[in-house]
């Protein structure tokens, strides 16, 4: 990312500060609540949070001091309902200030072109070798972005549709509907009174596939047809992933028919975003010799959109020969008019088939072993192994004894009595996949991911559950993807994988697939395993190893990671981690899973995520721009990192294992309320009825629980005495050069400083006093601000951030709307542990959920 200028600092004081301070006058005048004149008073309830938390004041005091003097006469109960009116505009104003920021956008992201289509262009238009050089690169790239049902999307679609329209307004400023947009925004309810389905969070996500990625990735195709020869690619370089339905080992509440329902919902989708291309086609085509392919197309695709049938068939093939047949109408007849509105349709055709999204299914491993060793214990399946000691026998014997026997186990709509759910629902899932596949084609769903993968028999048994479910080997068109995840896999990874390229079963299944293999990396948590540079570096070195020994075997590798939130799970500047690979890490294709806030922030509008997705594009053709600044680590600066990432890992590892790290958590933070929010299916923790133990948290309940406390712990924390160890090493001119130098070394490090820019331990600075915590919070203080220190002589700045003056400013902006939030959220948090009134406890709770909310929204990508 290039460094930002001061004209871009002024456009965003012109464009979004001062628009926010005069429309936010506007919006808070409007009385939309109980309590008259609660806008009038939020800013005074602002500047006291401000003042109060400048002098460390603890949240308790500031808001008492606040009623003893604003409202004397009003009782503890009408606090509480004053509080929850606060909350209320405060998340209107972080929508506002979301659209007049995503409104101003293409003044402030695209001043010179970097990293855009448009740039790319401009850098090669009188270059014809190096434009031939990025067609050939182009011709083997491809970008899947694969949306996950994490618990962080707040927004309903109805609040999605205000943000909308409000930002097109914004854009002229036209007032009088402004003012009507945030009138309607005032009522509009924010939140589910009752807890969403794993369905119901799959339709929240489709409507950023439909109003946003449909247009978007069909947009940029077109333009990379215009503009390169990609003749050979016929089905273009994008892809669509989709997680909600088919992940189980992130949400335990989906089922068979969840992914069922799910796959029937992205077909009958894509086929009423293709019937309202068709109306739009169909007003422009009126001509002669026409009619026939186009009442037939138009009947075909009205009747998936809006009568469709259990039995539904692949008809991509079909609808692109029916378009074909009107292509070459109007070329032969009618002058070629309008064919560019036929090229269009068929392109989006092309990329989104019958299934518009590609559904991933992914299960725990030891899920997957518990399902393989109960198939041992049926007669029908079983080849002779031994189904109750199987899974204690050692890895070598359990490969030559797995059979890949062939057969066709039934599944039941109802498991049998005794039978595990999780074991039923795995058999139908795999014999579902089957049908979708044959209903919406093969990319419908074709991906098994194995989460907490440790050896090759686990996907060498999940292979063998297929063939167990009426597949064959040669019809498998599935790919198996191993997730590795704890640092300790990630070192075992390689090996792991060369296991599977030597077997000759797998070897055969590969050579069908076309001698393709995928391996996903996950982020979170290896982070919260590890630590942020111990995370970093084991990845990194990981895709070194597995690039290697895959190109051993001649495999096309494609790494997919789970790098879309924010940087304590992988994400942050994920477009510059791509452009610094070097070329001992495979990087023709780039695949990355969108989670969270970063879902609205980077893609809420064709816009920002026409913009984001270029900058992935211009990472993925990184190699050709600048073949000289693609990071090629040497041995030295390998040992660098690998010292300062051991060093920040025994920081971690000791900090995780303090008596009152767990403890700290759960009492000082929301973190045991997270359960009760109404925003997601899943539980806060794998293991739901037990007690709290930190392997079992998940890593974004994990995240969220620091990012409400203001204390980045999860990325940064270990950082400063990684530094501070290199410099007492003498070796502190190196790592100041690596930061100038490596890609790489420089986003993890610019990612860590967007997280501290986050933080703000003056909220809980009362704890250094505190008799049980006092210690535990001082040390986070002090390696923080050790980090802080370490990390601008590091940069050679004087504050964080400082090459980046608008994300600067946006962050300081957004920390200033929501600090009310967290000052209430550790005032009500305390009120509920010390309260003996029942009602009085479950109003503080409510208070602290609903401050939840705020938070991670007006931060965008926190969690």
């Amino acid at each position: 990312m290039l460094k930002q200028s001061g004209n871009q600092k002024d456009i965003y004081t012109r464009e979004v500060i001062t628009r926010f301070e005069l429309y936010n006058s506007l919006f808070l005048t409007l009385p939309f609540y109980q309590v008259k004149d609660t806008g009038i008073l939020l800013p005074f309830f602002t500047a006291h949070c401000e003042k109060g938390v400048a002098k460390l004041t603890s949240p308790t005091e500031i808001i008492e001091t606040f009623f003893r003097e604003r409202a004397p006469e009003i009782d503890e109960r009408e606090q509480i309902n004053r509080l929850f009116r606060f909350i209320q505009y405060i998340e209107r104003q972080v929508v506002l200030f979301d659209a007049i920021e995503d409104s101003s956008f293409s003044k402030l992201s695209r001043t010179d072109g970097s990293g855009t289509l448009q740039g790319l262009v401009q850098q090669i238009a009188q270059d014809d070798e190096l434009r031939e050089q990025i067609s050939e690169k182009l011709r083997h790239f491809s970008l899947r972005l694969v949306l996950t049902a994490h618990p962080t999307q707040f927004y309903p679609s109805t609040v999605l549709t205000i943000m909308t329209d409000l930002i097109e307004a914004l854009k002229v400023n036209d007032i009088n509907t402004i003012n009507l947009l945030l009138q309607q925004l005032g009522k509009t309810p924010f939140f589910n009174k009752t807890r969403p389905t794993p369905v119901d969070e799959a339709v929240s996500l489709i409507w950023f596939v439909e109003h946003v990625f449909y247009n978007a990735l069909a947009d940029i195709q077109t333009r990379l047809g215009e503009e390169f020869d990609l003749s050979n690619l016929p089905d273009g370089i994008f892809e669509l992933g989709f997680w909600p339905g088919g992940d189980r080992d992130g949400n335990p509440n989906v089922t068979t028919e969840s992914t069922r329902t799910v796959s029937a919902t992205l077909r009958q989708t894509i086929f009423r975003c293709y019937y309202r291309d068709y109306r739009a086609l169909k007003r422009r085509i009126t001509f002669r010799g026409i009619e026939e392919p186009m009442n037939v197309l138009g009947q075909l695709m009205y009747d998936n959109a809006f009568n469709p049938q259990p039995n539904a068939a692949n008809l991509q093939e079909e609808m692109t020969g029916l378009l074909q047949r009107i292509k070459d109408t109007l070329i032969k007849e009618h002058d070629s008019l309008f064919v560019n509105l036929v090229d269009d349709l068929a392109l989006k055709i092309r990329l989104f088939g019958c299934y518009f999204a590609r559904l991933d299914i992914r299960q725990d491993s030891r899920v997957l072993r518990k399902v393989f060793s109960y198939g041992l214990s049926q007669p029908s399946l079983n080849n002779g192994l031994p189904a109750d000691k199987y899974n204690s026998l050692p890895e070598a014997e359990k490969l030559r004894l797995i059979s890949f026997n062939e057969a066709d186990f039934p599944c039941r709509e109802t498991p049998e009595e005794g039978m595990d759910p999780l074991i039923n629902d795995t058999l139908c899932t795999i014999r579902l996949m089957r049908s979708i596949q044959q209903q919406n084609g093969e990319m419908a769903s074709h991906r098994f991911i194995i989460s907490n993968c440790q050896q090759a028999s686990d996907i060498l048994q999940l292979m063998n559950l297929f063939l167990w479910c009426g597949w064959t080997k040669e019809d498998l068109t599935v790919d198996f993807l191993p997730l590795f995840e704890t640092i300790n896999d990630l070192k075992h990874a390689a090996g792991v994988m060369e296991i599977l390229y030597t077997h000759p079963i797998y070897k055969e299944h590969l050579k069908r697939r076309g001698n393709r293999q995928m391996i996903m990396l996950g982020f979170s948590d290896s982070t919260k395993d590890g630590g942020y540079l111990m995370a970093n570096w084991s990845i990194y070195q990981a895709k070194v190893e597995l690039t290697a020994i895959t190109r051993k075997y001649d495999i096309d590798l494609t790494f997919f990671d789970g790098r879309g939130g924010p940087p304590s799970r992988g994400g942050g500047k994920t477009h510059r981690f791509y452009a610094a690979m070097g070329e001992e890490i495979a990087h023709n294709h780039i695949q990355l899973t969108i989670q969270g806030q970063t879902v609205s922030s980077l893609y809420g509008s064709v816009e920002t995520a026409k913009f984001n997705i270029e900058q992935l594009v211009n990472a993925g053709v990184a190699s050709v721009l600048h073949p000289d600044q693609r990071d090629l680590l040497d041995y030295k600066e390998k040992e660098l990192i690998t010292t300062m990432a051991e060093e920040s890992y025994q920081r971690f590892t000791a900090l995780r294992e303090h008596p009152l790290f767990t403890e700290y958590l759960e009492n000082l933070s929301p973190l045991q309320l997270l359960s009760s929010i109404n925003i997601s299916s899943r539980p806060t923790k794998r293991n739901a009825g037990s007690a709290l133990r930190l392997e079992d948290l998940r890593a974004i309940s994990f995240v969220t629980a620091w990012s409400q406390l203001k204390q980045s712990v999860p990325a940064s924390y270990g950082v400063g005495s990684a530094l501070q160890a290199v410099k007492k090493a003498g070796k502190w001119a190196c790592a100041t050069e690596l930061y100038k130098t490596s890609g790489f070394f420089k986003t993890m490090i610019d990612n860590c400083i967007m997280s501290m820019s986050k933080s703000d331990f003056r909220v809980t600075a009362h704890l250094q006093n505190d008799e049980r915590y006092g210690e535990f919070w001082t040390m986070l203080k002090n390696e923080f601000d050790l980090t802080h220190a370490m990390l601008l002589e590091l940069t050679g700045n004087k504050e964080l951030m400082q090459e980046y003056p608008v994300e600067k400013n946006s962050i300081a902006l957004r920390e200033r709307i929501m600090l009310p939030l967290v000052v209430t959220q550790h005032y009500a948090l305390q009120k509920a542990k010390t309260t003996k009134d029942a009602e009085l406890k479950s109003a503080y709770e409510k208070l602290v959920i609903r401050t939840v909310y705020g938070i991670v929204n007006a931060g965008r990508n926190l969690v």
